[in-house]
């Protein structure tokens, strides 16, 4: 059995299995900041990461018997985290698109400075605006979409590793890339577009 961590021995998963108290202790450390992160990265309400955390943990310990290798252990972690936060976007209700009244006035700024101008050159105020945006149209995507934009884009996956960790084809992703993407500009520029309608 391959792990990828030195502090997630052959001999501690050996003793997880067992019902070693301790040993499930020292793995819920070691799990938890990379746990944390992938919830982070996938579920936009920080109500939620402490619930969907706990589930990812609970589906760890109950399946470990199941983990054979010969992935490294991360990647089968990783995979029950990914797959447990889709489950529970799923289980959410669609948000409806963002429109330009939805903005915060720094946010409706942005869209109407990136609609006038076409330099690149943006502050870490900008930079924070457009991803807090960005996380906005990105909830309004169905469940598949935004995991697989935020794994695809956002933590820049290749689309194998999306398919090991998500257990979907290459084309399925793909395809779903380029719709969410769509979706995306679509939104964008109806924003730009309500912008000027707005601002004359």
């Amino acid at each position: 059995m391959e792990t990828d961590s030195p502090a997630i021995s052959q001999e501690l998963l050996a003793a997880v299995k067992e019902g070693d108290e301790s040993a499930n202790r020292r793995l819920v450390e070691i799990l938890y900041p990379a746990v944390r992160a992938n919830v982070r990265n996938h579920l936009r309400r920080w109500a939620d990461h402490d619930d969907v955390s706990q589930e990812i943990f609970l589906k760890i310990f109950l399946r470990i018997e199941q983990y054979r290798g010969p992935q490294p252990f991360s990647h089968w972690v990783s995979r029950i985290a990914v797959t447990t936060c889709y489950d529970w976007l799923r289980k959410q209700r669609v948000r409806p698109l963002v429109t330009y009244s939805d903005l915060s006035e720094p946010e409706a700024a942005l869209i109407e400075s990136s609609r006038k101008s076409s330099t690149a050159e943006t502050s870490d105020t900008q930079r924070e605006l457009f991803s807090g945006l960005l996380e906005k149209l990105i909830a309004t995507l169905k469940p598949r979409e935004q995991i697989v934009i935020r794994l695809l884009d956002l933590e820049e996956r290749s689309v194998r590793e999306i398919a090991t960790l998500t257990g979907w084809g290459l084309s399925k992703i793909k395809v779903t890339a380029m719709r969410a993407r769509r979706k995306l500009a679509e939104q964008i520029q109806q924003l730009e577009t309500q912008s000027v309608d707005d601002h004359g």
